[in-house]
């Protein structure tokens, strides 16, 4: 109630000094008079302000949004009354789609409760954030509630009380006409009394909120509203396997890292598995059954309801049990990621020493504060089964991965090589093929020329023994037998007829490099003439390769053959650099000088211009390309061209002093000896930073050679996330191969960014094959589970993310289709007898011999307002039907939450 007085207007007297200006109108409101009152003006104030700004304006002004939803927020105001602070805080969704009985979006527990949208809850500023006193939570509660009618709100309001382990809130909410809503939630945390762990007592339980206390009530049917909600925990084992195991082992005193042991890991045969054992990503899958819309007139059909089939339920959803694939991201986690980061943390120290030894022999060094695929050729190191590959790869798990571990592993390392030098043993995953891969790192290459010198010297070895072997063979022939071999052979070789006819290629006792050295013509002119003066019935051929097709001899008009050749001596990149910085043509020339020893002893007949013709056409030059050859225009007109016509032309220099010697007789360009000893040399005298430049980059295309090998379905995002990983990774380590680094280059801080990206890329495959596995029936699952939590994660792979952005959990939930739920159900182990005793089952709804972890349950009840004297007699309101009653259940056989709406007509 509220008064005014108003002063009269008077006169102003010039004595009193009053001016007329200062004469006002007086209003005294006693409305808030009392603290009481006050208290509720400002809750009333706060609502309006709150009212008038809508939720769009509310998301400008700074509101909060809530980690459950997307579309949840909340803004706050503190109060203040009787000395104590309070803080009231109304929450709102931008999009009011979706009910709490679906089930699928996420709720405040408030709105799950209770069926709102929209609420306050008004909390003391206290380390409990409850009322512990129950006049003071009333006195609370009915401030709001005046100050909300005032504001002609509809908006709920809770205010929790008792002690917060109950989880209990009192409420009411204005409905606009003269009905009332009140709410009450509370909490049983102790032994749930058995009626009420069965659907039969529950549905006792909220009928006898509205039913005559003296009914038999389950003997009345009662109409009631009833949706269910069963939740299913699934775990990748069960705990009591493990602890069994473990018992077991105990006892027996077995080893667990044994092969018997290991089997029971999950990833064993991933391709990671050879290096490390990864923890599952996906601890379990939570599913949830969902019966809706149902309903129920008495406690027999609830009774029948507790023992139907989870396979009855009208939805089931899965969803992951929250990967943490966040927690713990520091580089002391097993994975390749990690490991990488060591390792080039032990590059920036390999520049603190210039020789491997310096390492292991005890000088202190202080170190840091730190305490195969196609598109992988771009990435210069080498390949994945090649046995510097398997270095880096083992360097990456020995001891801590830093420069002393390394060191001490390398010179073992380098020791072995020498030994398989030493006793011409072949190097292990180094294959003899005869070729360097010059796109290969450096190391790569020198192991495969060591290979190669190390066949051509076990090849040596077998030519020389069975060059003892025939020596001896040849003694005991006798002089007759000897003599007739020698004349048909000669026969053979000189008929002149080698129309068609090809020499056999020679076997590798046939072409043997032999060691000793050929003794050449002294380069005379005379010497050049004696051999070009032999008659073709005195020479005989030999290494021919077959018939050059419309080829002829210039002077002999025969057929020209072609020769067998050495191959080009095999070269490393440093090599072909030293080559071309010196501009040596040794190599070349003793090339060419091979070449034309072959032609010579193929065509004993052939002149320099035939070796010109058939090795380089290009200097051969025709006078008239449309004469046909024939022997009436023979010879063919066509002259040299004017580099091969010089004077001293060193071409024709080198064919007046070649021999003429087929391939089996020739000196080899390569001599397997000198070159071997000097790649073992380059081994024993690398110096560390050269070394760890090329693990590093052998380290990281290893690793993701073997995470790309991981099968993992049909997860396109997968496959675009690893070949951006190749895509990264080669500019990134590019400036390893110049050869130009130093401490402090910022190309260690470039590798170490690329180790994080690394890591993110690791976490997702090992995700993305633990879904592939434990839906290899359901395919479609996996993709979905996969992309959804990749959209999830993919924003949170900054470094510089908040710790309430990375404290977010993966919660959302997919929908199992009915063909599905077979392969999902499967994924409950049926528990053994002994776990089946030792469990209680009490709550029903067995799935495959396993109880939900969680019930939950809504009762409601809907009545008409046609006919109650309080109502309004429009049409509308008269005809409409509201929830009178709601009880929502949540809990186990241990636990039992109990919230219960009630409208009364007030």
């Amino acid at each position: 109630m509220a008064s005014s007085s108003t002063s009269s207007k008077v006169e102003p007297n010039a004595d009193d000094g009053v001016t007329e200006e200062e004469v006002l109108e007086h209003f005294d409101d006693f409305t808030i008079a009392s603290s009481w009152e006050r208290f509720i003006s400002e809750i009333e104030a706060v609502c309006r302000i709150w009212m008038t700004d809508g939720p769009k304006r509310l998301l400008e002004k700074g509101s909060v949004l809530l980690g459950y939803s997307k579309n949840s927020y909340k803004v706050k105001s503190e109060l203040k009354y009787d000395m104590k602070s309070y803080c009231m805080e109304y929450y709102f969704e931008t999009n009011n789609n979706g009910k709490p009985a679906d089930w699928r979006s996420a709720f405040h527990d408030l709105q799950l409760c209770f069926g709102v949208k929209e609420f306050l809850v008004i909390t003391p500023q206290s380390a409990s954030s409850v009322v512990l006193d129950a006049p003071e939570a009333s006195k609370l509660l009915s401030a709001v509630a005046v100050a909300l009618s005032n504001c002609s709100s509809l908006w709920p309001a809770f205010v929790p009380v008792h002690d917060p382990s109950r989880e209990a809130y009192i409420g009411i909410q204005n409905m606009g006409t003269i009905f009332t809503r009140r709410f009450e939630a509370d909490r049983i945390g102790t032994q749930v009394p058995i009626r009420l762990m069965h659907l039969e007592g529950l549905y006792e339980l909220f009928v006898s909120k509205f039913a005559y206390s003296m009914l038999d009530l389950s003997t009345h049917l009662f109409k009631v509203q009833f949706a269910l909600k069963l939740t299913y925990r699934m775990l990748p084992y069960d705990d009591d396997n493990i602890k069994g195991i473990d018992a077991q082992s105990t006892n027996s005193g077995e080893n667990l890292t044994s092969e018997a042991s290991r089997e029971t890991l999950w990833d064993n045969d991933c391709p990671w598995g050879e290096w490390y054992s990864a923890e599952d990503p996906v601890k379990g899958f939570e599913l949830i059954t969902i019966w809706s819309e149902k309903m129920v007139e008495s406690s027999m059909e609830m009774a029948e309801l507790e023992n139907a089939s989870p396979y009855e339920a009208e939805k089931w959803l899965i969803s992951p049990c929250a990967p943490k694939l966040f927690e713990g991201f520091k580089w002391n986690q097993i994975g390749f990621a990690s490991r990488l980061h060591l390792l080039v943390d032990a590059l920036k120290m390999s520049f603190k020493a210039q020789f491997m030894q310096n390492f292991v022999s005890g000088v202190q060094l202080t170190d840091s504060a730190y305490g195969g695929h196609k598109t992988s050729r771009a990435i210069k190191g080498a390949p994945l089964e090649s046995l510097f590959a398997q270095f880096c790869l083992h360097s990456l798990w020995f001891g801590d991965c830093n420069m002393r571990a390394i060191a001490v592993l390398w010179i073992e390392f380098v020791r072995e090589v020498r030994w398989c030098w030493e006793e011409s043993q072949l190097i292990p995953r180094m294959p003899a093929n005869g070729s360097i891969d010059l796109s290969t790192c450096l190391i790569n290459q020198k192991l495969q020329m060591l290979a190669a010198c190390i066949e051509k010297k076990c090849e040596m070895n077998e030519d020389y023994q069975d060059c003892i072997g025939s020596e001896d063979q040849i003694e005991s022939m006798t002089e007759e037998e000897s003599v007739v071999g020698d004349d048909s052979f000669n026969k053979q070789l000189c008929s002149g007829d080698f129309s068609g006819e090809v020499d056999s290629f020679p076997t590798a006792g046939d072409i043997h490099y032999s060691v000793r050295t050929v003794s050449a013509f002294s380069g005379k002119p005379e010497d050049a003439d004696l051999f070009n003066d032999k008659k073709p019935s005195d020479c005989t051929r030999r290494g021919s390769a077959g018939i050059v097709d419309s080829m002829m001899l210039l002077k002999s008009y025969e057929s020209m053959h072609a020769p067998y050749t050495q191959e080009a001596p095999l070269m490393t990149e440093d090599m072909h650099e030293e080559c071309l910085q010196n501009f040596s043509a040794q190599v070349e020339r003793d090339t060419l000088a091979s070449d034309m020893s072959a032609f010579k002893a193929a065509n004993p007949d052939a002149v320099f211009e035939d070796f010109i013709r058939w090795h380089s056409p290009g200097d051969w030059v025709e006078d008239d390309l449309e004469v046909e050859m024939s022997k009436d225009n023979w010879p063919p007109r066509g002259r040299l061209s004017k580099r091969m016509c010089e004077n001293g032309n060193l071409w024709r220099n080198i064919w007046n002093s070649t021999p003429a010697l087929p391939v089996s007789e020739q000196k080899p360009l390569l001599d397997p000896n000198r070159e071997g000893e000097k790649v073992l040399h380059y081994l024993e005298t690398l110096q560390p930073h050269q070394l760890l430049e090329q693990m590093v980059c052998t380290a990281f295309g290893a690793a993701a050679d073997t995470l790309i090998q991981t099968s993992y379905g049909e997860l396109k995002q997968m496959e675009t996330m690893m070949q951006q990983l190749y895509l990264t990774m080669a500019p990134a380590l590019r400036p390893l191969q110049v050869n130009r680094l130093s401490a402090d280059s910022e190309t260690i801080e470039d590798l170490r960014r690329l180790c994080v990206v690394f890591q993110h890329v690791e976490k997702l495959l090992i995700l993305a094959a633990s879904l592939h596995r434990k839906f290899l029936q359901a395919p479609r699952l996996a993709k979905e589970i996969f992309s959804d939590f990749y959209n999830f994660y993919i924003p949170r792979m900054g470094i510089g993310l908040t710790e309430d952005a990375l404290k977010k959990e993966f919660d959302k939930k997919h929908e199992v289709w009915n063909q599905e739920r077979e392969v999902v159900s499967n994924m409950l182990v049926e528990p053994t007898a002994d776990q089946s005793w030792r469990k209680v089952l009490s709550m029903g709804n067995l799935l495959n011999g396993h109880e939900p972890i969680l019930r939950e349950i809504i009762f409601s009840l809907h009545d008409g307002v046609n006919g109650n004297h309080y109502a309004t007699p429009t049409a509308s309101v008269s005809q409409q039907k509201i929830e009178t009653y709601r009880m929502y259940i949540c809990g186990t056989s241990n636990d039992l939450r109990v919230a219960l709406s009630v409208v009364s007509c007030d």
